[in-house]
């Protein structure tokens, strides 16, 4: 194993091979202290805080791109709340889950009509002592000015649900347990998590259902692009958004079984589903519709649209197919590609084919490919995001991009990690549990 930042003592008792709770191995129990021991060193372990999402490419410290040096992206910080939830640092999950809460709960006050309660995709790492917590930025000396990322002002769908998710992980968590131990968050917390998930799926329904749909597949689109004057709205549609939609309405559902608004927004996002499995000819989930909203995009394949509609609680048994399809399309050596030009292995995407693997009952080969994985450890504890220097995705990052410009780099990434922790110990983020 790659040694870590944790201190000669937690590293000594990894590699002495201590078995951790619940027969994880002992290095996945490792990844958990790296994500506490990143928290407890925000403001002494106090209060609201966000993750940085990426290391810089020399292994430990601040990325050197100013857009990433302090970008804490809220699909990260989500996936960290589950994670840490599963390794049982609620203290540490709870502060995270506060500065996402207090972003929506808050964003109410400060945003036009258009905007309220949506999720930003990147805000500041750190302490979080603004509320609502303030966009991700940086002062541009060149230009002279203060400079907005606008994908990271701007919310995809996927990710506001994502933080529908974790916020709802948190606020499902309120019976004591058999030895009458008190809930591991405090009641305000809980309601305000609560409280906060239904105003995004609120958001959801509002700003991405595209009108009745009768001649289409139904869905939802994938968001906003900045913010202001230069907001745009996104039409294209994806399965990995529709998966996640379909995950959060459904408990929404089950916390406010009173409330008809959300499985019906459910059978949408679902809807969905099956008609890009049906346009997948029942082997495989295209990523997604074009602009157009309808037209099938057939430029490319998405790993995650293959993993994450397998994670859902009514996961069809013909979808099975898809893990099968993702193997021949996206199998490396190792593990998985984003998309099917196979150019290298993505570790993020890679942890949850594992869990996707431990869900379908084949726990040797999801050992076996986590372990892979945790050679991947960076010197400041994250993994890296690639084994190669740099994979393709076949996607662009904006609705501007005139390129698939979006790539992953082999940097140590916040949602990799979490992702090996949640397949690590089993943890399904969809069901949250």
């Amino acid at each position: 194993m790659v040694a870590t930042s944790l201190g000669a003592a937690s590293t000594a008792s990894v590699a002495a091979g201590t078995a951790a709770p619940g027969g994880e191995p002992p290095s996945v129990r490792s990844l958990c202290q790296v994500l506490a021991g990143r928290m407890d060193a925000i403001n002494k372990g106090q209060g609201p805080a966000f993750l940085r999402s990426w290391d810089n490419a020399a292994g430990e410290g601040p990325h050197d791109d100013p857009a990433l040096v302090g970008a804490a992206f809220a699909y990260d910080n989500a996936l960290a709340v589950q994670a840490l939830i599963a390794c049982g640092r609620h203290d540490a999950a709870g502060r995270i889950a506060a500065a996402l809460a207090d972003a929506v709960l808050t964003g109410a006050r400060s945003l036009p009509d258009a905007d309220r309660n949506r999720v930003r995709n990147a805000y500041r790492a750190g302490a979080q002592t603004e509320s609502p917590p303030p966009p991700n930025g940086w002062w541009d000396d060149s230009a002279g000015r203060w400079v907005e990322d606008p994908y990271q002002v701007g919310t995809a769908t996927g990710n506001a649900a994502w933080v529908a998710l974790a916020l709802l992980s948190v606020a499902e968590r309120g019976a004591r347990g058999a030895d009458d131990s008190p809930p591991p968050f405090s009641a305000m917390l809980r309601d305000e998590a609560r409280n906060a998930a239904r105003l995004i799926g609120r958001w959801v329904i509002n700003a991405t259902a595209d009108g009745d749909d009768d001649d289409g597949p139904g869905g939802y689109t994938g968001g906003i692009a900045g913010a202001g004057e230069g907001r745009q709205a996104i039409g294209w549609k994806s399965t990995e958004h529709n998966a996640d939609l379909a995950a959060m309405f459904t408990r929404l559902a089950a916390i406010d079984p009173d409330q008809p608004d959300w499985p019906k927004a459910a059978a949408r996002a679902r809807a969905f589903l099956d008609a890009m499995w049906a346009a997948g000819k029942g082997d495989h989930f295209p990523t997604g519709t074009l602009p157009d909203g309808r037209t099938i995009n057939t430029a490319t394949s998405g790993l995650d649209a293959q993993l994450w509609p397998l994670l859902l609680a009514d996961a069809s048994e013909d979808w099975r197919a898809a893990f099968a399809y993702a193997e021949a399309a996206h199998g490396v050596d190792g593990g998985f590609d984003f998309n099917d030009d196979r150019d290298g292995i993505w570790i993020e995407g890679t942890a949850q084919a594992a869990l996707v693997l431990r869900v379908l009952d084949r726990r040797d080969e999801a050992r076996v490919m986590l372990e892979g994985l945790l050679a991947e450890q960076s010197p400041g504890g994250y993994l890296f995001a690639t084994r190669a220097p740099s994979i393709t995705t076949g996607l662009a990052i904006g609705p501007d991009s005139t390129t698939d410009d979006f790539r992953y780099h082999r940097w140590p990434h916040l949602g990799a990690t979490a992702w090996a922790v949640l397949a690590g110990l089993g943890f399904n983020p969809f069901i949250g549990r």
